[in-house]
């Protein structure tokens, strides 16, 4: 029974009641077989007192020897992150560890964005399944590291065959090429997918509708996600973010009508509408886009986050409705962020308000003083206004505290490698030939 229930989430506090009244009552005698499953259902809990209790009823017991138990115990401490030490001390007090011990660690350390840890570990990894790449390859993908991520699934590919990617490997690496835009590869992969018969999960083809979108090629998006015969949100949701990120306001409004269409059998979240807010700012429909925010907040009963108000601020900023724009900042639960000031800067240098752009500028600087882009910003509203000696003045302040400017960079896919480059950055391996080619361009334009 307590295995029966811990197979089922909503179960796990009966199988933990059912544990309790068996250590109370002294018999039967819990065996190494049922603390595994104790375990998992401890490891669902926010707190760990209760994985504490149960460690301490192993050692007294005498199951603290048993791998299973052991594996188990490294699983439940690093459910939640706070307790990544203890696990590690485990994982290195077992005389014998299995593959799964060592992926166990690799994503604790993974899921609490140790990537260092978590690499260093993997590479002195004695074998690694399927399981193992997966863990590193999801942790890069989750923390930003998307070079990593792909790096390491180009290493999978060439480590054997018995190593081959499955569904959850692709959907990591397919996020990661959305990021960085790689759509050769990402192409590559759908290819994979059809070859080696993995089948197209929700999972997967919201992944690949999601990596399409993000890599421009809206046409291929749309075909994948018209091809999914039981659309769930997530589905909706990344067709209708595609298409605002790339200017396609009428198409991403029109699949939302067509999502609020299907009778109630799917409904929007705030992943939703922060797309169709993003839509609507892009597309110049103002009136519309604040409509779905008053939707969102009365009809949904969604609670705004940062990222609705930014693109609500934006979009009443555009169209110069100052007046609504400070009623939303003033009225906001939680603390303006950078977005929502710097959207308010934006407008303000579109239409002259510089009033406002100060006290946009004012607020930026105090949560982020060593950014200068917003006080370059406010001398180029002064500049655009005549006002030189305002400029002089904000130049000279941003001089004085030796506030730089964060140079931007870019990256461009060749033969399925990412190649990345910053402002002046000399760096790369053929940095001499790239310099002399721009300035043949240089020289022709």
């Amino acid at each position: 029974m307590i295995t029966a229930y811990a197979s089922h989430p909503n179960h796990h506090s009966s199988s933990l009641t059912l544990y309790r009244n068996m250590v109370r009552n002294g018999y039967p005698k819990p065996n190494h077989f049922v603390y595994p499953n104790v375990l998992k259902c401890c490891s669902g809990f926010l707190e760990t007192n209760e994985t504490k209790c149960v460690h301490a009823q192993i050692v007294k017991w005498g199951y603290g020897g048993y791998l299973i138990v052991q594996t188990a115990l490294v699983h439940a401490y690093l459910r939640w992150g706070s307790n990544v030490g203890v696990a590690r001390e485990l994982f290195d007090e077992m005389l014998e560890r299995n593959v799964v011990s060592w992926t166990a660690m690799v994503s604790g350390y993974a899921r609490v964005g140790m990537i260092g840890n978590a690499i260093e570990l993997f590479e002195e990894m004695p074998e690694r399944d399927v399981p193992s790449w997966n863990a590193l390859i999801s942790g890069c993908t989750q923390n930003g590291l998307f070079s990593e991520g792909v790096a390491l699934f180009r290493r999978m590919m060439e480590d054997g065959y018995d190593q081959r990617p499955n569904q959850v490997t692709v959907v990591c690496v397919l996020s990661a090429c959305g990021h960085l835009g790689m759509l050769q590869l990402g192409r590559w992969i759908h290819g994979y997918i059809y070859r080696n018969d993995l089948g197209l999960n929700s999972f997967v083809s919201n992944a690949l509708v999601d990596m399409y979108g993000k890599c421009g090629s809206l046409s291929e998006a749309r075909r994948v996600f018209d091809s999914i015969s039981v659309k769930n949100l997530t589905s909706w949701n990344s067709m209708i973010n595609c298409l605002a990120l790339h200017g396609r306001s009428d198409s991403a409004v029109s699949t939302f009508e067509e999502m609020m269409s299907c009778g109630g059998e799917v409904r929007p979240d705030g992943i939703t509408f922060v797309g169709l807010l993003n839509a609507c700012t892009h597309g110049g429909l103002v009136d519309q886009g604040y409509k779905y925010f008053y939707f969102m907040i009365h009809d949904y009963l969604i609670e705004p986050e940062i990222e609705h108000y930014g693109c609500v601020i934006d979009l009443l900023g555009r169209a110069g409705k100052f007046e609504e724009l400070i009623e939303i900042i003033r009225n906001m639960k939680i603390d303006p962020d950078e977005v929502v000031w710097g959207s308010l800067l934006n407008a303000c240098r579109l239409h002259g308000r510089m009033d406002l752009a100060e006290l946009a500028v004012n607020n930026l600087i105090e949560i982020n003083p060593n950014n200068a882009v917003y006080g370059i910003m406010l001398a180029n509203i002064y500049g655009e206004l005549g006002k030189w000696d305002q400029v002089g003045k904000v130049r000279k302040i941003l001089k004085d505290q030796r506030v730089h400017k964060t140079p931007g960079c870019s990256w461009i896919e060749i033969d399925k490698q990412v190649h990345q480059f910053y402002s002046m950055d000399k760096t790369h391996s053929k940095t001499e030939e790239i310099y002399e080619t721009l300035d043949i361009f240089a020289g022709i334009i």
